[in-house]
């Protein structure tokens, strides 16, 4: 599923001469961040794979110096609010960007859940199964499958973080939580000790900007999208706010877990006069 509601973003004028030097300067120095620390993250994980096994003390952390830093070489601010929850768990947000894999990366150690279909992807499906995301196929019949994954990655102490809207989008609301999602969490093996928090990803764009300017959906090109974030003279912001984490067994059923982290999550942006 993809969201292309409300009107599009007006098309971006070219970088001028200064805004090609800033894509230039700013998009070969990630490059070398991001992709240096692909290499040295497959490097150490040659080690730490056989001694510690779906465990991984090391190479989340050189993710998270990756992530950080990613912010700082664009000329984006970094923030967050909140405590992240200690220990294993789920951690569910909003999805508006391509961003929101730095900005929650950056603070506390997370893999990502993502379709399977990601996995073959040319380029971003190396990368994300270089750096540990869970792939999980739609298929109700592959669904004692996945909860044996779930139930092995929480052991090794891994948080797993979903976008419960199944799409990203402008970055200005939040779609319907998708119940579904939530459906693994009341298996009889996790119910009563998993812990889900959910977390708001608030961007603020650039000073006379339009306010969409970080989002990321439809048919917009990465790209594009990318050297204009780059080409910016001045920028904006993450904020990045933590909710208080619940328990699984609190709650009824998968549809009152999925409307009460939809509503926390919701209140982290109206709380930055956002009406999502």
């Amino acid at each position: 599923m993809t969201w292309d509601d409300g009107a599009p973003l007006p098309p971006s004028a070219p970088p001028g001469i200064a805004g090609w030097a800033r894509v230039l300067r700013r998009g070969v120095a990630l490059a070398v961040l991001v992709f240096g620390g692909l290499a040295l993250l497959l490097l150490v994980r040659l080690i730490e794979r056989p001694i510690f096994g779906l465990r991984r003390p090391w190479t989340p952390r050189i993710t998270q110096v990756v992530c950080r830093n990613a912010f700082r070489l664009m000329g984006m601010g970094h923030a967050t609010e909140g405590d992240p929850m200690r220990g294993a768990g789920a951690v569910v947000a909003n999805h508006a960007s391509w961003l929101d894999i730095f900005a929650l990366n950056a603070r506390k150690r997370i893999y990502f859940v993502s379709k399977d279909e990601v996995r073959g992807w040319p380029g971003i499906g190396w990368l994300a199964r270089a750096t540990g995301t869970v792939f999980i196929a739609r298929e109700r019949r592959r669904a004692p499958e996945q909860v044996a994954v779930f139930r092995a990655r929480l052991a090794a102490g891994h948080k797993l973080l979903f976008f419960p809207e199944g799409t990203s989008t402008d970055g200005r609301r939040v779609l319907p939580f998708k119940p579904t999602l939530f459906a693994a969490f009341f298996d009889d093996a996790l119910r009563d000790t998993l812990r889900v928090q959910p977390v708001s990803v608030v961007y603020a764009a650039p000073p006379g900007a339009d306010p969409r300017a970080y989002g990321w959906w439809g048919a917009m090109g990465f790209g594009p999208h990318l050297r204009d974030v780059l080409a910016r003279a001045r920028q904006g912001g993450v904020t990045v706010v933590y909710h208080p984490p619940v328990r699984v067994a609190d709650f009824a059923d998968r549809k009152a877990l999925a409307a009460h982290c939809e509503a926390e999550v919701r209140r982290g942006l109206t709380a930055r006069g956002i009406t999502p």
